[in-house]
């Protein structure tokens, strides 16, 4: 083996490898195990989110397929129908044209073209990540067997009255002109006021104040809202309104949804722009007025003085207009949730437009047919009330219902030109046929060739056809063989981000169409956020590129990375501040092993992954490691006789132990996986290999190897260094695969494994019967005595190499058994001259004491240092606490620092306090030792 690690060799070989191996494919063989990748956006590049959910996948992808079962995890693309559109739509404007001037057909090629020459990059970041997905099957969204899966299930759908075309609301994006789904809309508090504005009644010069955040909608306003148990306003309810600017009359109604202490107590009703009004509206029979156009500017529904207006100009003018009649009451300023398009950033506008639903809500329909709340949510929700979807964490499941127990029919269409196109043709006269194409449409209205029939311009929500993922890219609706095999698949693994988008939808949408469930659990995992808690974000130039931590980013280019095509470019030179500030020499190259442990480590059950890179530091360093005992039993190991042509074994205390730690670790980290708990494997697996076969087996087995031992305790020792270790990477493979498949192959002949690719290897399976209680007594009690020893040279800063003289005070027979059998081990460990035991009421010299249980271990001071010596440096080194004490104290005493400071400031000052008092009474204690001398 090379004498350093190099995860930038070795990785890119072994994929290589099990890719051209077949490795990622299903074995035919065992019980079915299907995991569906949730599909990235064609567009995009793997962020640390997808880094962390891929990693989580391919643990247990790799974990299923080692414990023997026909394991498939299907990969894909979905083809992200408004970021696709935006990313061409920019390089058009670039190239000073606009899809308009091209067409839709050209600009669908377009799209096409730009997929073919840029997709992929999010595949080949998958494959530096280790992800072992069945590359063969890969599918994408609009690919031709997806896309007639699509069409199946709308046309389905329509056919049994569960899609139909009506006028809704929908969140409206003014500068994509579409549809949008609540999962692109980001809403934040943001800085903004609140008119009240005086209507005059029609019938008497009374007036009443309404309160608004959005004042340019008055001009559609059809009533205004009063609390019926409201007294101030109870005697005009029924009474009517003269609209300002606008002259229509509109109702005083009364309604429980006002809030009497909100504003005025009164609140003006638009039903066309504004979702809960629209609902108002509905109880009281208001005709709701759209008065904006599709870009957001006043239409014809308005007076002339205000159409084509812009509504923010809009806004200004009304506001004028009202000042000018003595009409504003006041303006105030007020902090509201406004709602922006993720996408574009603009203000989204509840729009009144026609769309295609879903029904979700109805219990039956107006012909008797069972409407979309029996047919398609009803059974979503007793799917996992009867336990047939399981969600991990359990309290993900409150959630689920919470939003189905409030879901209403699902907006469907999008105003885009990229994406499915609606199956549905309209002709001259408006009428609409809905089917898998226009020659069916034809042949079974009996429409001849002389009737001109146009499809719809919409495209379906990306949604829609996700929803249909996991039997979709399985042949569905053919039955083929993949999908009798794999649907229902074992886990989805997402972020609860999406459960209402995605996750409930699959569902509705499995058992409608597979009368089955889609998947029997439901692995919800936290968000990634950055060291401080904070949301990554490209804004807040906290984002981090996987990739980078893998194979290392200077400085520079770092900070490019950071501030190149930011939405907002003023933002820029901070970002670069905080970049240089946080990574002063860029990021260094860490491998994928370290990433994918770091993320494995942090997959607790909370809601929060919080990312810190001195994790992954500390597992680069675990790599190493791991690296270099390989290297340590290597050099012992071959060309030596390890017991596999047979030959006595003798196993010694020290391997019964370490292969009774390897049962219980095993049997640890199968429990953790199977319970969907990766932090807790990979503590497992680290504490094993660090803690119990690195810093503890390998020093043990130094004296067998190198001192007097017989063959066959040799034998037995080089042993158990290969099998465990073996057993190990087996073990470690699902979490780290590229370090562990490298080593195993060196390894593996010496256990007398089987040859090939240590992905295809079994898992191990713990043996209890190889537990060992006794040993790992015996072993405790042998490194509580070598740390006893070892503190005491810490304590009284004995060098390390030089020899001590011990004597043993209460040593009982089992005590002096174990001295005896473990000598060997003791004195060179511990670096002992001589174990003295001394007779039952004998004083011992004054000395440094350890404790094992009753045992006292005991070094004699006298003679092993330099007492002046000793006593200067400890006073100089109390000076120093002393000195560190004095400015703790006063700073702590310093109302101003304790007023002023961050909390966690003043804490980490209390606890280096309390810290210093420690160190100062144990400095103290040991100069009156030596003092005594």
């Amino acid at each position: 083996m090379e004498k350093t690690y190099n995860p930038g060799q070795i990785e890119p070989k072994w994929y290589e490898t099990w890719e051209r191996n077949g490795d990622f494919q299903p074995s035919g063989e065992g019980n079915p195990y299907c995991i569906m990748i949730p599909p990235p956006n064609v567009t995009g590049t793997l962020h640390m989110g997808h880094a962390f959910q891929d990693t989580l996948m391919d643990v247990l992808t790799r974990y299923h397929r080692m414990k023997g079962n026909n394991t498939l995890w299907q990969p894909g693309t979905d083809h992200a129908g408004i970021a696709t559109q935006m990313v061409v739509e920019r390089q058009l404007n670039a190239e000073g044209t606009t899809r308009q001037a091209l067409g839709r057909e050209a600009f669908v090629e377009k799209i096409w073209e730009w997929k073919d020459q840029s997709g992929g990059t999010i595949q080949n970041q998958m494959r530096r990540l280790g992800a072992s997905v069945d590359w063969s099957r890969e599918r994408f969204t609009m690919d031709e067997g997806l896309s007639r899966a699509v069409r199946e299930v709308f046309v389905r759908l329509h056919e049994q009255g569960l899609i139909y075309r009506g006028q809704r609301l929908v969140n409206w994006d003014p500068v994509l002109q579409t549809a949008v789904s609540d999962l692109e809309v980001e809403s934040a508090e943001e800085q903004g006021s609140i008119w009240k504005l005086r209507y005059p009644l029609a019938d008497s010069d009374e007036s009443v104040v309404v309160a608004t955040t959005r004042p340019e909608t008055m001009l559609g306003d059809t009533a205004v809202a009063v609390n019926p148990e409201d007294d101030r306003f109870s005697h005009l309810v029924g009474r009517r309104i003269r609209l300002p600017l606008v002259g229509r009359e509109i109702p005083i109604v009364a309604d429980e949804y006002v809030d009497p202490a909100f504003g005025t107590g009164c609140l003006k009703i638009t039903p066309a722009h504004d979702f809960n009004d629209y609902q108002v509206g509905l109880r009281h029979g208001c005709e709701p007025i759209n008065i904006f156009t599709e870009d957001a500017r006043v239409n014809d529904h308005a007076p002339v003085t205000y159409r084509g207006l812009d509504r923010y100009e809009a806004r200004e003018r009304i506001v004028a207009d009202f000042e000018a009649a003595g009409l504003l009451e006041a303006v105030e300023p007020h902090r509201l949730m406004v709602p922006r398009c993720d996408r574009t950033g603009v203000v989204v506008e509840p729009y009144l437009t026609y769309q295609w639903f879903v029904d979700l809500t109805r219990e039956t329909q107006t012909d008797g047919r069972p409407g979309g709340w029996s047919e398609i949510t009803r059974p979503a929700i007793q799917a996992v009330r009867q336990g047939d979807i399981r969600f991990v964490p359990e309290n993900w499941t409150k959630t689920y219902y919470n939003w189905l127990e409030e879901i209403q029919d699902w907006c469907i269409s999008r105003q885009l030109w990229w994406g499915h196109r609606i199956p549905a043709w309209y002709d001259a006269d408006g009428h609409v046929y809905v089917g898998r194409d226009e020659a069916e449409i034809r042949e079974r209205h009996g429409l001849g060739a002389d009737i001109t029939l146009h499809q719809d311009e919409d495209v379906l929500d990306t949604w829609f056809s996700s929803a249909l993922w996991p039997f979709s890219t399985l042949g569905w609706p053919e039955r083929t063989p993949e999908l009798n095999t794999f649907y229902p698949t074992s886990v989805l693994v997402t972020g609860f981000d999406i459960i209402f988008f995605w996750v409930a939808r699959m569902i509705m949408m499995g058992l409608k169409f597979e009368d089955q469930v889609p998947f029997h659990e439901v692995y919800i995992h936290g968000l990634v956020r950055d060291a401080d808690g904070a949301k990554m974000s490209k804004s807040k130039g906290n984002v981090l590129d996987p990739i980078d931590i893998i194979d290392g980013i200077d400085l520079e280019s770092l900070v490019a990375k950071r501030t190149t095509g930011l939405m907002q470019p003023q933002l820029a030179p901070t970002i670069e501040r905080q970049t240089r500030t946080a990574y002063p020499d860029g990021i260094a190259a860490h491998g994928t092993d370290a990433l994918r442990f770091t993320f494995a480590s942090l997959a607790t059950t909370g809601r929060d992954v919080v990312f810190d890179m001195g994790r992954v530091d500390g597992y680069r360093n675990f790599c190493n490691k791991l690296w270099n005992a390989a290297r340590f039993v290597l050099m012992n190991t071959e060309g030596e006789d390890c017991g596999t042509q047979g030959g006595d074994i003798e196993l010694g205390a020290a391997e019964r132990w370490i292969i009774s730690r390897l049962q219980r670790t095993e049997r640890t980290v199968i429990d953790a996986i199977d319970g969907y708990r990766m932090d807790q494997a990979a503590q497992a697996i680290y504490e094993f290999i660090w803690d119990e076969y690195c810093d503890w087996y390998l020093e043990l087995a130094k004296p067998v190897l190198q001192g007097e031992a017989s063959d066959a305790a040799r034998r037995g020792t080089r042993q158990t260094l290969v099998r465990v270790l073996e057993a190990t990477l087996r073990l470690t493979h699902p979490i780290m695969p590229f370090i562990t498949e490298e080593i195993w192959q060196r390894i593996a002949p010496l256990a007398g494994d089987a040859t090939g690719t240590l992905i295809r290897q079994r898992f191990p399976v713990p043996e209890p019967g190889r537990e060992d209680t006794e040993a790992e007594k015996e072993i405790a009690w042998l490194q509580r005595f070598i740390l006893g020893i070892r503190r005491i040279r810490g304590e009284m800063d004995i060098a390390p190499g030089r020899p001590l003289p011990v004597l043993l005070q209460n040593a009982g027979a089992v005590d002096e058994e174990r001295v005896a059998r473990h000598r060997q081990a003791l004195d060179f460990l511990a670096r002992l001259e001589s174990i003295t035991v001394l007779p039952t009421g004998e004083e011992a010299p004054e000395s440094a004491l350890a404790l094992v249980d009753h045992l006292e271990i005991r070094v004699p001071m006298a003679g092993l240092i330099d007492k002046e010596a000793e006593l200067g440096r400890l006073d100089k080194e109390r000076k120093r606490l002393a000195d560190e004490l004095s400015r703790t104290e006063g700073k702590l005493a310093n109302d101003n620092f304790l007023n002023r400071a961050p909390a966690d400031v003043v804490q980490r000052e209390r606890d280096k306090l309390s810290e210093a008092r420690s160190a100062l009474e144990r400095l103290n204690e040991q100069r009156v030792r030596i003092e005594q001398l």
